[in-house]
C-alpha cells in the first residue's frame, strides 16, 4: 500500500490513515524528491521521473510489490504514470479525490488545468496567508503525537515547503498531456472517493463565479464515474461532509474502508 501525496502535502500528512492501514497490511508514505523531507530537486518534474523514482525507492527499501496505490490530489497523475510504466506492479487503486488526465473534459473552463495553474498563490500571497496556514495545520495535526505536531506545522509554513507546493502546481497541463500519450489505467480494482463538500472559506469572485464550485462538483462526479466504469470492478463513493484537503483528516474511516475493500479484491 503506497500513499502518493498531493501538491503541498507530504507523507506525514497521511500518518493517521497510514497507521490504521498498517494494522492489516504494509503501508508506506513518502515525500517525492524535491518535496517535504526529501532532498531538494528542481520542480516541477515529469510524471515519468517521479514514477521511476518511486519504484526504485520501493525496491531499495525492500517493499515488495505488487502494490495498491493510494493517490490524493496531484498524486493521481503520478499514480497513473506509475501504472502506465509498471502495470505488472499495480493490483489496485484507491483514488482520493485525485487529478485525472481528462480533467479538462469534465470541468468548466474557469476550473481547467491551465486556470488552476494561474489561480495558485505565489510565494508573496502564501507569506500573507502564513498565519492562517499555521492555524489550519495546527488544527489538522492536533491528534498527532506531540513530538510531530509543532515541527510538522512549522515545516509546512516554511519558505522551502511553500515554494515546493507552488512549483508542483505549475505545468499541470503538461503532466496531463504526458499521461494522455500513454495507456489507460490497468484493469484492476478501483475505488474513487469523490469529495463534493465546500472548501472552508471559499467564496465566489469575479474570476470564479458562484456556479463554478457547483459545476466542479458535478464534473468531479462525472469524471470519477467514468474512471471506475473503465475497469471490471470499480466503485465511486461520494463524500459530502468534508473538503478536498481535509479528506484524510476528517474521514479516515472512508479512506480505510476503501483501502480494505480494494485489498480484498486485488489479486495476490
Amino acid at each position: 500500500m503506497v500513499f502518493l501525496p498531493g501538491a503541498g502535502a507530504v507523507g506525514l500528512d497521511y500518518f493517521g490513515v497510514q497507521q490504521e492501514v498498517a494494522q492489516f497490511t504494509t503501508a508506506v508514505v513518502y515525500d517525492r524528491g524535491g518535496t517535504g523531507y526529501s532532498d531538494p530537486l528542481r520542480l516541477p518534474r515529469t510524471a515519468a521521473a517521479v514514477a521511476t523514482e518511486l519504484r526504485e525507492l520501493l525496491r531499495a527499501q525492500g517493499v515488495a510489490g505488487p502494490y495498491v496505490l493510494v493517490p490524493h490530489s496531484l498524486g493521481g497523475f503520478y499514480a497513473h504514470r506509475f501504472a502506465q510504466l509498471y502495470p505488472q506492479d499495480v493490483v489496485g487503486l484507491v483514488w482520493l479525490d485525485a487529478f485525472h488526465r481528462d480533467w479538462d473534459d469534465f470541468m468548466p473552463p474557469s476550473a481547467g488545468l491551465a486556470a488552476v495553474e494561474r489561480m495558485g498563490p505565489d510565494l508573496e500571497q502564501s507569506e500573507r496567508m502564513r498565519p492562517a496556514l499555521r492555524e489550519m495545520f495546527a488544527e489538522l495535526l492536533a491528534d498527532y503525537p506531540e513530538h510531530l505536531q509543532e515541527p510538522l506545522t512549522e515545516a509546512h509554513v516554511s519558505d522551502a515547503w511553500m515554494r515546493a507546493g507552488i512549483a508542483e502546481r505549475t505545468r499541470l497541463t503538461e503532466l496531463a498531456r504526458e499521461l494522455r500519450a500513454g495507456p489507460d489505467l490497468p484493469d484492476v480494482p478501483v475505488v474513487a472517493l469523490s469529495v463534493v463538500g465546500a472548501e472552508p472559506g471559499r467564496q465566489a469572485s469575479a474570476t470564479e463565479p458562484e456556479r463554478t464550485p457547483r459545476e466542479m462538483n458535478d464534473g468531479r462526479r462525472r469524471m470519477d464515474a467514468a474512471l471506475v466504469s473503465a475497469v471490471s470492478y470499480g466503485e465511486q463513493r461520494i463524500i459530502s461532509d468534508t473538503s478536498h484537503h481535509r479528506l484524510c483528516f476528517d474521514r479516515p474511516d472512508a479512506v480505510v474502508d476503501a483501502i480494505r475493500d480494494v485489498l480484498g479484491r486485488a489479486r495476490p
